[in-house]
């Protein structure tokens, strides 16, 4: 698919060319984060994804998993921290949107602060369960 144009970056909807020193600088916070070439084979097996690109760097992403039937998921969605408030976000989850249309349901999980954020969207309050195994918060293989 071709690259859309924005004021300062582009949006892609194919992974084609993309190595790992182009992913670095996200998972802010993360006491346990995926390193580079995990984060990509993460974005390898999304269903969906929404890459903005500046100057050859991957400058933040949205990812969807499904059973491309009924139902998908949005774990991720992040911007490294030098272009949030530029509407990036927005870009990439318009686009996600767009790209699941065609499905009943798009989930996601998110903290109570960013509730407006995905409202603002189109989005609606409802619950989450979940668990979570820290230990395995990087994504390496297990022993």
């Amino acid at each position: 698919m071709t690259p859309e144009p924005t004021a300062a970056y582009t949006l892609h909807t194919a992974l084609d060319g993309i190595t790992p020193g182009q992913v670095q600088g996200f998972f802010v916070d993360w006491p346990n984060p995926p390193a580079p070439d995990t984060f990509l084979r993460l974005l390898r097996g999304s269903y969906r994804v929404v890459l903005a690109v500046h100057d050859g760097q991957v400058i933040g992403f949205v990812q969807a998993v499904s059973d491309g039937v009924l139902t998908a998921y949005i774990p991720l969605l992040e911007v490294l921290p030098e272009w949030q408030g530029r509407g990036v976000g927005r870009a990439l989850m318009t686009r996600m949107q767009d790209e699941l249309r065609h499905l009943y349901a798009v989930d996601l999980g998110c903290e109570d602060h960013l509730v407006p954020y995905y409202e603002a969207l189109g989005m609606r309050r409802g619950n989450l369960m979940f668990t979570r195994n820290y230990a395995r918060q990087d994504g390496s293989l297990p022993d």
